[in-house]
Formats: C-alpha cells, sequence, structure tokens
C-alpha cells in the first residue's frame, strides 16, 4: 500500500513539473509567461526562455531572451498576466492593419511586442532586431565594468538590495543636488532669453513667475536624468518599479506644475496687453481664460496620471462624454449662456465700465462670467443678465458715446425785457463757447417758447467727459457761471405763481418792474465773462 502510495506521489509530482515547465506559444499571455517563468531564479532555463524569440536559435536566441528581461527589469515594467490576453487570435483594435499583434508597454517601449507566426506567437523580428539597441541605451557600456569591478563585500545584502546599490543610490542623489543648483541658474537665464525672443518685452510679475517656472523645469531634468542611471544600479524588478513609478509620477506632478505656471506666464502677459488696450473687456476676459486653461492642464494631468495606474484615458474620456452629453441635456440654460458669453467677447458689444440699457436694466456694466453679467444701477443694486438673454437683446451703450448731451429748459420771469433775453441767452452762449468740459462747435441756447409759468430758454450742451460723476461735475460749474451771470444782468428765474393786476386810477401810479436795460451795462456784462 505504501509503495502504491509512493508511486501515485512521484507521479503527480513529475506531471506537475512537467506542466510547471512546459513551453506554450498558443497566444500572447502563454508566450510572455514562457519568457518571463524560465528566466526566474527558481526555474532558469534561458533555452526554453529562448523559445519565444524569432529568427534566432542557440546561445544568441538565449542572449537575446536574457537582455529583454534584463532592459524591462531595469526599467521597472513588470508584466500584469490578468491583462494579457488568451485568445491565440487576439488582434489590437488600436492598430490599422488588424494585425495579430500584442504590445506589452505601447506607452513606455512600443518597440518590443509579441506577434503570431504560424500557429504560434513570439516576440516579433522588429523586437530581437531592436533588443541590442534598447540594451546598450537601458545599460550602457560601463555598468557591466563598474559592476565586476565591485569587491565582495559590496555584494552584501540588505533586504534583498546589496550594499554597493545603496551606495550608488546615495551618490545618484548628491550629484542630484548639486546639479540642481547649477541648473537652476541656466534654466531661468534661458527661459528669460526666449521669453524676451518672443514678447521682447518683460515685466516684474513676468519674472517672478519665471522664477517658479524655472524649479520644476529643473527638476523634471534631473528625474530625467535619474531615470537613465537607475538601470545601472541593476536593483530588483520590484524595487525599480515602485521607483518607476514614483518618478513618473513625479514627472505628470512637475508637468501639471510647469504647465500651470506656463499658464499665469502667458496671462501675466496677456494682462500686460489687456491694461494697454481701450476697452476693459479684455481685462475681465483675463481671469476667465486663466480658469479655463488651468482647468484644461489639471484635466489632462489627472488622465496621465490615471494612465500610470494602469486606467487606459480613453475608457474615461468615453465615460466623461457620455455624462457631459447627459448634463448638457439636463443643463441647456447653462449651455446657451456659455455661448452667450463666447458671443460677447466675440462681439464686444460694451466694455467693463460702460454706462448701458438693456430692457429693462440700466446700469454700469462690471464683471462679464461664464453664466451672467453683472450691471450696477444708479441706486446700486446689482442685476444679474444671464448672457444667453444678453447676447439676444438690443444693447444700447451709451459707454460708446462720443460725448453725452445735456438739455434742459431755464424759465425766466414773463415780464423780462426783450433785450434782457437776448443779453442773457448770449451770455450763456459764451459761457459754454469757453467753458473747458463743453463742446464748443455744437450747443443751443435759443428762446424756444412760452412756458406755464416762464419764458422758456433752450439749453442744449454736450460734455466731452463721459463719466457720469465727471459729467455731474461739469454740470455745477455750467450751472454756477448760469446763475453768476443771471445775477449780474438782474435775470430772474421763474417759478409756478399767480400774478394779481391792479388796475391803475388817476392818483395811483402802477409799480415798475426795476429791470437795467442799458445797452452799455449790459455789454460790459457780457464781455467781463470769463
Amino acid at each position: 500500500m505504501k509503495k502504491i502510495s509512493f508511486l501515485f506521489l512521484l507521479l503527480s509530482t513529475v506531471i506537475f513539473a512537467q506542466t510547471k515547465v512546459k513551453v506554450d506559444l498558443s497566444n500572447p499571455n502563454s508566450a510572455i509567461y514562457t519568457h518571463i517563468y524560465f528566466l526566474q531564479s527558481d526555474s532558469y532555463d534561458p533555452s526554453k526562455a529562448a523559445t519565444t524569440i524569432a529568427g534566432f536559435e542557440g546561445e544568441e536566441a538565449e542572449n537575446l531572451a536574457i537582455k529583454l528581461k534584463k532592459i524591462l527589469d531595469g526599467k521597472g515594467l513588470m508584466i500584469d498576466f490578468t491583462k494579457v490576453p488568451t485568445d491565440s487570435m487576439y488582434t489590437d483594435s488600436a492598430l490599422f492593419d488588424n494585425a495579430h499583434k500584442y504590445i506589452l508597454f505601447p506607452n513606455r517601449i512600443p518597440e518590443i511586442y509579441v506577434e503570431k507566426i504560424g500557429k504560434n506567437w513570439y516576440y516579433s523580428t522588429e523586437t530581437t532586431s531592436k533588443i541590442n539597441e534598447l540594451y546598450s541605451s537601458t545599460f550602457p557600456w560601463h555598468t557591466e565594468k563598474l559592476k565586476e569591478m565591485i569587491p565582495e563585500f559590496g555584494h552584501y545584502k540588505i533586504l534583498n538590495i546589496e550594499v554597493w546599490q545603496y551606495l550608488g543610490l546615495l551618490i545618484l542623489i548628491l550629484i542630484s543636488v548639486v546639479l540642481f543648483y547649477v541648473l537652476k541658474k541656466i534654466v531661468f537665464y534661458v527661459l528669460q532669453k526666449i521669453q524676451y525672443l518672443i514678447i521682447h518685452k518683460t515685466s516684474v510679475n513676468i519674472k517672478l513667475a519665471l522664477k517658479k517656472l524655472t524649479r520644476p523645469v529643473v527638476l523634471l531634468l534631473l528625474i530625467a536624468f535619474i531615470k537613465v542611471l537607475i538601470p545601472s544600479l541593476f536593483l530588483p524588478l520590484n524595487v525599480n518599479t515602485i521607483l518607476f513609478l514614483m518618478l513618473n509620477i513625479m514627472v505628470t506632478v512637475f508637468w501639471i506644475y510647469v504647465f500651470l505656471k506656463l499658464v499665469q506666464v502667458v496671462m501675466s502677459i496677456y494682462a500686460d496687453f489687456a491694461e494697454s488696450t481701450h476697452g476693459k473687456l479684455d481685462d475681465q476676459l483675463v481671469p476667465i481664460l486663466d480658469n479655463f486653461l488651468t482647468g484644461i492642464v489639471i484635466f489632462l494631468g489627472f488622465l496621465k496620471l490615471l494612465t500610470l495606474f494602469g486606467i487606459e484615458p480613453v475608457t474615461v474620456i468615453a465615460g466623461a462624454s457620455i455624462g457631459g452629453l447627459a448634463v448638457a441635456l439636463a443643463s441647456q440654460d447653462t449651455v446657451k449662456n456659455l455661448i452667450g458669453t463666447v458671443m460677447i467677447f466675440i462681439d464686444k458689444p460694451f466694455h467693463i465700465g460702460d454706462w448701458i440699457e438693456a430692457g429693462t436694466v440700466i446700469g454700469t456694466v462690471e464683471t462679464v462670467g461664464f453664466r451672467s453679467t453683472t450691471v450696477r444701477a444708479a441706486d446700486t443694486s446689482v442685476f444679474q443678465i444671464p448672457n444667453s438673454a444678453l447676447s439676444e437683446m438690443v444693447v444700447n451703450n451709451k459707454g460708446l458715446r462720443a460725448f453725452r448731451r445735456y438739455q434742459t429748459n431755464l424759465g425766466i420771469r414773463y415780464d423780462t425785457p426783450p433785450e434782457l433775453i437776448n443779453a442773457f441767452a448770449q451770455g450763456v452762449r459764451k459761457i459754454i463757447d469757453l467753458h473747458p468740459e463743453t463742446r464748443s462747435d455744437a450747443f443751443n441756447v435759443e428762446f424756444s417758447g412760452f412756458g406755464d409759468s416762464a419764458l422758456l430758454i433752450l439749453l442744449n450742451v454736450y460734455f466731452v467727459q463721459l463719466d457720469w460723476n465727471l459729467e455731474q461735475s461739469s454740470k455745477h460749474s455750467l450751472h454756477i457761471k448760469i446763475l453768476e451771470l443771471a445775477k449780474e444782468l438782474g435775470v430772474e428765474f421763474a417759478f409756478p405763481s399767480s400774478t394779481i393786476m391792479i388796475e391803475q386810477f388817476p392818483e395811483k401810479k402802477g409799480s415798475g418792474n426795476g429791470y437795467n436795460i442799458d445797452k452799455n451795462r449790459l455789454e460790459q456784462i457780457i464781455g467781463a465773462i470769463k
């Protein structure tokens, strides 16, 4: 009985061992697994691993298989066999030729892939022809010699990492620190030169933004330098995988930071340009563009980070597109407002600070946002007008007027003599002609008619100041001059009143009006107007 049990145990062990070491090239998964499995320390058999190399045999095929494994380990590329297809007729939908190919790491090393040749899957002829070139670029010529020069105690392992590898990491860190301070000055100088060659101007804000941009650029250069040298340390695959993942995350984060600072530089340049233009709508466009470009940079950076963790960005974009379509259908008004915002910035019907009339809303434009425009009325109340509605309204932009028109009637007493009316009108004309804030080539001062309680003199002038506050100040000075003229001439302004007429008796005389209409006196007063 014991012999039978031992026989079954021996037979099962042999069968299991044979199954374990079986070469299988029937599909991409089994072919790649055959290559990797037979180059592990506990199942090392280069001859079996070499069966996956197409076009080569014997020792040459074994060397290529070993070098290919070292390239993957040196770059920290760990294969997830759960994602490698097991279909013997697999085709990559991303390829236009519909060939039976599978690329192991399309974003990192697209040259390494397996393809179906006949009934089996092998590493492609393109891959095998580039293995030596990839190996040389991954492991410079001096790495093998340096490894041979290391004394025996340097190979002592601590946590599966040899002592010389710890020392190599320390030296690499020290070199990187020194290079950081050297490259920092060089990169800042180069960025300044490039910026000046592009726009031929500089400012404090631009220099500050370039200084902030310099640090991440230097760190990106240092990370590229570190990624080139790390394979030379021959670290274990799991350590390389972690290191390269951390470095790639840092690269992505730094690139996000670089583009965010680049957006700030561009916005600083555009802000200076916007300040030099007459309209203020460009100034309002600065924060909107800043937010928009910042959002794009963060979104694209987030997609890049997802690829580092094995998540395809196409899947995320497809999901976002479906979700975005649902949101767009549910919020059509928001989309209309966004389109209205674009139309406002393209047509520029008004600028920030303009006094406009849009429907029942009258006031000063304060801000133009993504969704609505803020208008502050004269009573300081604030109106939020949706941009979709504003883009379709008839907008009366009084901020674009060349002048501010002012029209009123000066009412003087009915008993004012015609000579005094003419003198008063002539004096007002001179005041307008000499006033610094009115147009001297377009105004009207005429006796326009008879009112209920006064003789009406039309006053129609144009102020050159467009600001509302300055217009009121100009009105004030004009009114004071007119009052002073009326006082000098003896002209009195009328107000609603009743006059009782007393019939004159032979014994009594009616009271006179007391107006002095001496011609020389009137000419002297008008001539004295300044």
